[in-house]
């Protein structure tokens, strides 16, 4: 049950579709565009280091905002947040899709990517202002299915759109994503923040309550898992429309029925998430995830350097990662704010810089490990290798951070 008197005004269902909403900003956001993403790069004429930048300074974008929106939302609550970043995010869309050159592109990409730390950042927060850690969890895995069944959406209708009306008929329709979850949130969102913090902005105080936050041994576990898992999915984000279209000859449309197969894993890999839970709890449930991570990222690592490349070679093993996938992120993002129900905001901000820093890094080192595609001389082995790394790191923060503090149980006093 919810654990304040706020959700009494929102029903179950309208809860889970806010978040759902909020969360399903990032895969329309990334997933939407990707098909056309080649297309982007030959249009203008760009390197591929170029076109990464699209993505990793979307992403670095979200990251540093977040620091922002997080101890802004602690003071003056999660409503006009969410309703300043979203009109923003509608704006940053429409100027993408009229973008004349892939600078201005770039440019307007970071600022989607400002906005869009607004909509996952409050998010996060919402669901600790609501519910305790354990039952949160569940809430954020029904949310995250609805992140999926979007994500399912993203990639085969960007393709479509894409072939039929060009790439920017492709960003224009995030415009439309995002006018129609801000409608919502207009109507219907109410505010969740029980009591606002007066002190969240602050200077000395809010360094204090990022210190104490950075101390805590039970988010570094989760907001390493977290940022291992969502690396891995990153990797294959950034990397897999280039492998797929101009390294294994798949078709854009083609491209996008992948993606919405991949998307379909990660919604099976929810429900499952809220099948062990109440049977296993958290530490067990993370073994058991962490075993299936590393057995795809394995397999896949395995079969690239035999030789083996195709795309079921990298798809097959990669659904089990997903699935795996869909329980990591549920348990992950609220265990991370679990302890601080007096700072979600500044907990949920930091757990999401860290996840978008390494996206960026790994999105720049992508950026360079395939440059030779564009020459014919790629390779599947920089997606495979860093998919096949990420699955490590989660694994072994699933066996061993996770099992030595994975109790994300409240503070026993207040935030400064």
């Amino acid at each position: 049950m919810p654990s304040t008197s706020v959700s009494s005004r929102m029903s179950p269902g309208l809860i889970v579709l806010v978040l759902a909403l909020l969360l399903g900003l990032q895969p329309v956001t990334t997933d939407l565009y990707l098909p056309a993403l080649p297309s982007i790069t030959q249009g203008f004429g760009a390197p591929m280091s170029q076109a990464q930048l699209t993505l990793t300074a979307l992403l670095l974008a979200f990251g540093l905002s977040q620091l922002v929106w997080g101890p802004l939302s602690d003071r003056f609550g999660r409503r006009p947040i969410l309703l300043m970043g979203m009109a923003a995010y509608v704006a940053a869309s429409v100027g993408s899709a009229f973008s004349p050159s892939m600078e201005q592109l770039i440019a307007w990409r970071a600022v989607q990517g400002v906005a869009l730390g607004a909509g996952v950042m409050c998010a996060r927060a919402i669901v600790r202002d609501l519910y305790a850690p354990a039952d949160g969890a569940r809430v954020m895995s029904k949310g995250l299915t609805g992140l999926g069944v979007i994500a399912c959406a993203s990639a085969p209708v960007g393709g479509l759109l894409s072939d039929l009306f060009g790439w920017r008929v492709s960003l224009l329709a995030l415009a439309v994503f995002g006018a129609a979850t801000l409608a919502v949130l207009t109507w219907r969102f109410e505010e969740t923040l029980a009591r606002r913090n007066p002190d969240a902005l602050h200077p000395g105080k809010l360094l204090a309550t990022w210190a104490q936050i950075a101390r805590h041994p039970t988010f570094w576990a989760f907001a390493l898992l977290a940022t291992a898992s969502y690396g891995g999915l990153f990797t294959f984000l950034a990397g897999s429309s280039f492998v797929f279209i101009q390294v294994l000859g798949l078709s854009k449309t083609q491209y996008g029925l992948v993606m919405f197969s991949m998307s379909l894993s990660y919604i099976l890999g929810t429900f499952l998430c809220r099948h062990l839970l109440p049977r296993f709890g958290i530490r067990r449930t993370e073994a058991i995830a962490g075993g299936m991570t590393l057995i795809a990222g394995t397999t896949i690592g395995l079969l690239a350097w035999s030789g083996v490349q195709s795309p079921w070679a990298i798809m097959a093993p990669f659904y089990l990662f997903m699935l795996a996938h869909g329980v990591h992120q549920p348990v992950s993002q609220t265990g991370a704010v679990g302890p601080f129900p007096q700072a979600a905001g500044a907990a949920s901000a930091l757990s999401g810089f860290l996840m978008m820093v390494a996206a960026f890094f790994m999105g720049g080192w992508l950026g360079r490990s395939l440059a030779g595609i564009a020459e014919g001389t790629g390779s599947v082995l920089p997606l495979t290798n860093g998919i096949w790394f990420w699955s490590v790191v989660i694994a072994v923060t699933a066996w061993t951070l996770v099992q030595r503090h994975g109790d994300p149980r409240p503070l026993p006093v207040r935030m400064a």
